[in-house]
C-alpha cells in the first residue's frame, strides 16, 4: 500500500482550505459591490408625474389661415416624371405652407413618432387617398394631425409630367408638435 501524499500546505493551511477563504472574500466583494451599485442607482429616479405630463394629449397650433397675401410662392406644377422627383416638390410644398411647424436642425434620437405615408395626388394637385405604410399607432394624434395637416395643404403642384403620382414619404415626429420630412431632413442624432 502506498503512503497517500499530504496536500501542500501554506502557514499551516491547506490549499483546498486557503481557496475556500479566497471564494468566501470574492462572494462578499462581489456583493458588496452589487449593494453599493444599488444604492448609488436609487438616486436615479425619475419624476413620474413629470413624465406622464410631457406625454399627455397635446393641443396642436392651429394650421396657418392662408390668404392671397399669406400664401407661400408655390409653383402651380411640378415637373417631376417620376414619385421620387414629385417627392421633393411636395415635401417643399409642405414645408412652405407649414414653416413655422419644422424642427430646425438635427432631430433628437428619441421622437415622438415616425410614420410612413402614401399620398395619392391626383392631375390638378389635389389629395385623392392617404395610405400609411406604417403607422405611429402608439400616436393616434400624431396621425390625425399629420392627416390633417397633408389634406390642409391642398392643392400640390400638379404633376404636369404624370397623370397622377403617389408619393411615399417618412414623417419624423417630435413631441413638440414639430416635424421633419425625411425628404428634407437635417438628420438625427
Amino acid at each position: 500500500m502506498m503512503p497517500q501524499p499530504s496536500m501542500p500546505t501554506r502557514q499551516g493551511l491547506t490549499v483546498k482550505h486557503t481557496f475556500r477563504q479566497f471564494k468566501a472574500t470574492i462572494v462578499a466583494a462581489l456583493t458588496s459591490l452589487g449593494v453599493l451599485g444599488l444604492s448609488l442607482l436609487s438616486g436615479c429616479t425619475t419624476d413620474v408625474s413629470k413624465v406622464k405630463s410631457a406625454y399627455s394629449s397635446q393641443e396642436w397650433p392651429p394650421l396657418p389661415e392662408i390668404t392671397a397675401n399669406t400664401a407661400p410662392k408655390v409653383s402651380e406644377s411640378s415637373l417631376a416624371h417620376s414619385a421620387k422627383e414629385y417627392r421633393k416638390d411636395a415635401a417643399s410644398h409642405l414645408y412652405g405652407i407649414n414653416k413655422e411647424r419644422i424642427f430646425k436642425g438635427r432631430m433628437p434620437p428619441m421622437l415622438e413618432a415616425v410614420g410612413v405615408l402614401d399620398v395619392d395626388i391626383d392631375r390638378q394637385g389635389q389629395v385623392k387617398a392617404l395610405n400609411w405604410k406604417r403607422p405611429p399607432k402608439h400616436a393616434p394624434q400624431v396621425m390625425a394631425e399629420i392627416e390633417r395637416m397633408v389634406k390642409a395643404a391642398a392643392p400640390y403642384p400638379a404633376p404636369k409630367n404624370l397623370s397622377q403620382v403617389t408619393y411615399t414619404d417618412v414623417w419624423l415626429w417630435h413631441k413638440s408638435g414639430k416635424f421633419q420630412l425625411d425628404t428634407l431632413t437635417e438628420g438625427q442624432d
